[in-house]
């Protein structure tokens, strides 16, 4: 194997390892701040719920209410 060959393919062997790490560093971070905005979501209350604990939702039973 020529020498020029011999760097040719180790050169394409690093360049490949650094993308493969940088692809699974930026998957990594995205997992993360995909797990964070579940957890979020989990805490806060969805749909209906979320706007029964309104003031507006209270002052628009008040409102139905009164006559």
């Amino acid at each position: 194997m020529a020498d020029g060959e011999r760097r040719a393919k180790v050169r394409s062997f690093v360049i490949g390892g650094v993308l493969g790490a940088s692809a699974a560093v930026a998957t990594a971070r995205r997992r993360r701040t995909a797990t964070r905005r579940r957890e979020d979501r989990a805490q806060t209350p969805a749909g209906l719920a979320a706007f029964e604990g309104a003031p507006c939702f209270e002052e628009a039973l008040e409102a139905e209410k009164q006559p």
